[in-house]
């Protein structure tokens, strides 16, 4: 009778051992790398939509002049509004002598401000050159 231990001790050439793995591996591995096309293939269509999302976010996004119109006027009303309080303020303390002045320096400084951020969107969007 054979024993299984005693073929196990033996040494044997190389080759043999590596030929009596891969016989025992070979159908495992086609199993394994068939689930691997299946899944390069799945992975081909998650790649091309990362692709497709990334050109979509590339491509600027343009905005109607209307919509732009809007902006700026959007921006306009609160700048106007902004330095008529700040004038006000300023006015108050000329003729009426009323302690405001930190009060109309905050306006004033917003109203520059605004005015920078009007000039430039406006210089951006509807360049005259």
């Amino acid at each position: 009778m054979w024993n299984i231990k005693c073929y196990f001790r033996r040494k044997r050439p190389a080759w043999v051992r590596a030929s009596v793995v891969a016989a025992f591996l070979v159908p495992f591995m086609h199993n394994a790398y068939a689930g691997d096309i299946e899944k390069a293939g799945d992975q081909a269509q998650v790649m091309q939509s990362f692709q497709q999302q990334e050109e979509a976010k590339q491509q600027p996004r343009k905005l109607s002049d209307d919509k732009k119109h809007r902006i700026m006027f959007l921006l306009g009303v609160p700048l106007l509004l902004i330095l008529l309080i700040a004038a006000g303020l300023g006015i108050s303390m000329a003729v009426y002598g009323k302690r405001v002045f930190v009060l109309h320096m905050i306006f004033a400084a917003l109203g520059v401000t605004l005015a920078i951020v009007h000039s430039i969107v406006g210089l951006v969007w509807f360049n005259p050159f």
